[in-house]
């Protein structure tokens, strides 16, 4: 399979710059495996398409403001951080700009002297381990000194930066939003429970394995980055309990595929757990236990656009990104949805 088969014509004026005002007013694409048709709707009609019985799995992960900015003290020179994962309490594995300028044994300054840091190895992506040191709860003084690590492709500010975390964001650690759950809000969500549709919370924080490109043409010689999840008892109980009794099993994004994946056995029941997953979900894959997919559009030649293409097909996932351009959707984190069911 080749990296090149993923690819696509996308108009640079599409990808969306800010969130629209109201979180459920984005366009929705309906897309169903059983033949090639697509229908055209807003999210808000994603409930016409539940059913009782159905369990909507969402990813209650929190993003943090993970790119800090400091100052290497033997020198003065500016440099930047991106946060990926916790490893320990004050031990995180980071991306560093200027990265060659970034030596094992460097000291770093962030917030004129709020925080600092000590560079202790590099990583097998290229990346720094760094362990830091802070008199406040890290937390708080990355409330202070942290921004939102928002994409390369988003030029604009964003004024609210709330508008990166969906309304049920509770557990933080992620790098960047599960975008595809950006678009409910608190009324539609209690409007699907009440037409009898489950929503279970699992967890998957966002990494450098969600958004690395793929750098081979054999997409199958691609290795996805390691990213934590977790599957409560409680979640993986309510998952099984509703297969059992028929109920579809909807994603709600492409992180929450890869945990619930990750989690399950080969009969399909989730068993309760916590890691690292690197699974790579990509055509030829034969899904467990997820039936329906929420997502937004992905980049070219991404691993999320390969994953969506697992689930519906290759063929009429590019078919339904050409009618999208056609129709002038918005892609990526702030743009529009699509319902693979």
């Amino acid at each position: 399979m080749r990296l090149s088969d993923y690819d696509y014509q996308l108009p640079e004026e599409l990808i969306a710059q800010e969130p629209l005002v109201n979180r459920d007013q984005s366009r929705l694409m309906v897309v169903h495996k059983d033949n090639h048709n697509f229908e055209h709707k807003h999210f808000k009609d994603i409930i016409n398409y539940l059913q009782p019985g159905d369990v909507l799995v969402l990813n209650d992960t929190k993003v943090i403001p993970a790119r800090i900015f400091g100052t290497r003290i033997a020198t003065g020179a500016k440099i930047e951080v991106l946060l990926l994962r916790q490893l320990t309490n004050n031990r995180w594995e980071t991306l560093v700009k200027p990265g060659k300028k970034a030596r094992v044994g460097d000291i770093l300054d962030f917030g004129q002297g709020q925080m600092q840091g000590k560079i202790l190895d590099h990583t097998d992506v290229g990346g720094r381990i760094i362990e830091f040191s802070f008199r406040e709860p890290f937390v708080q003084v990355l409330e202070r000194i942290g921004t939102m690590p928002l994409p390369p492709y988003i030029k604009k500010p964003l004024a609210d930066q709330q508008r990166y975390q969906t309304v049920y964001a509770r557990q933080e650690g992620s790098a960047a939003a599960p975008t595809a759950g950006l678009h409910f809000t608190p009324e539609l969500l209690a409007e699907i429970r009440s037409r009898g549709v489950i929503t279970v919370n699992v967890l998957l924080h966002v990494g450098l394995g969600t958004f690395r490109p793929v750098q081979v043409e054999d997409i199958t010689q691609h290795h996805m980055h390691e990213e934590y999840y977790e599957v409560t008892p409680e979640a993986a109980e309510k998952i099984n309990t509703a297969r059992e009794r028929g109920g579809r099993i909807i994603a709600v994004g492409t992180t929450s595929v890869r945990c619930l994946e990750t989690s399950a056995n080969q009969a399909g029941q989730v068993l309760a757990g916590s890691g690292l997953t690197d699974i790579f979900i990509y055509p030829g894959y034969r899904f467990k236990v997820v039936e329906g997919l929420i997502t937004n559009f992905h980049l070219p030649k991404s691993t999320l656009l390969m994953l969506v293409s697992a689930l519906a097909g290759r063929e009429k996932i590019l078919a339904a990104y050409q009618e999208a351009v056609r129709q002038r959707y918005r892609f990526f984190s702030f743009g529009d949805a699509m319902l693979i069911i």
